[in-house]
């Protein structure tokens, strides 16, 4: 079965990721703004265009970043999607932004197709086979298990707690680590997690459809996933980890 729904997301992630690449001066325009986040009009046109390639060939609901769920119940088995993570850089043309499309299970991630249009670098994973691949070839999480020899990959989101004692207790783990890396988009995390350009990606608060198809990416790889704290407007706390930190 996920052969073809993988099929149907690499398709809607390929013509969404043209269509920002190509559309970069028209797309690239505030919709929203605040103190932390920006909206543009290539979230809503990207989200748009998936919305319509996968409703035209797939039966299941959609949970999408903008719009929300395409019907109240999305039940067991649903698609979820960001149309644009990693919006800020996008709107900077910071090269560090992508489509990620996922379906979930019984809110396990089950596949991910996440496609880095800047390098046209495609990443899918099917955790029914636990096989993941970057344009074809398969990807493997890295072997590192020492902190003091690893990456660590983390964030901020807009709605982060940025207090002194919030802020020390991040700054106390990442004394940790040989090397702390904030790129600004959870699903690019995520691609290098599963691709073992770093060891362990963790955030707290971002967004489900940040993080699904990274999840099932990661645990394809041979990571190691946990998807905790999930709260009703689908926030979540993260740590992908190669499995071995």
């Amino acid at each position: 079965m996920l052969d073809n729904e993988i099929n149907i997301a690499i398709e809607a992630a390929k013509a969404s990721g043209k269509l920002l690449l190509e559309n970069r001066n028209h797309l690239n325009n505030e919709t929203s703004s605040n103190s932390k986040d920006v909206k543009l009009e290539a979230d809503l046109s990207s989200e748009n265009l998936i919305k319509e390639i996968i409703t035209s060939s797939s039966e299941f609901p959609i949970l999408a970043e903008e719009s929300g769920k395409s019907q109240e119940d999305l039940g067991e088995l649903f698609w979820v999607i960001d149309p644009l993570d990693g919006t800020a850089n996008y709107n900077r043309a910071i090269p560090i932004c992508c489509v990620s499309i996922g379906l979930i299970h019984k809110m396990k991630p089950i596949a991910g197709v996440i496609y880095d249009f800047n390098n046209d670098d495609l990443y899918v994973g099917n955790d029914e086979l636990k096989i993941a691949t970057l344009n074809g070839k398969e990807i493997h999480v890295s072997n590192v298990d020492q902190k003091n020899r690893g990456i660590l990959i983390t964030g901020l989101p807009h709605n982060t707690d940025y207090s002194d004692n919030a802020l020390k207790k991040m700054l106390t783990d990442m004394q940790l680590w040989k090397k702390v890396r904030m790129i600004g988009s959870a699903a690019m995390a995520s691609c290098y997690i599963a691709s073992g350009k770093g060891d362990l990606y963790k955030e707290n608060g971002i967004y489900l459809w940040d993080i699904v198809a990274g999840a099932a990416i990661v645990s394809s790889a041979g990571g190691s996933v946990q998807i905790l704290n999930i709260q009703d407007n689908y926030q979540v706390d993260v740590v992908f980890s190669n499995s071995h930190i």
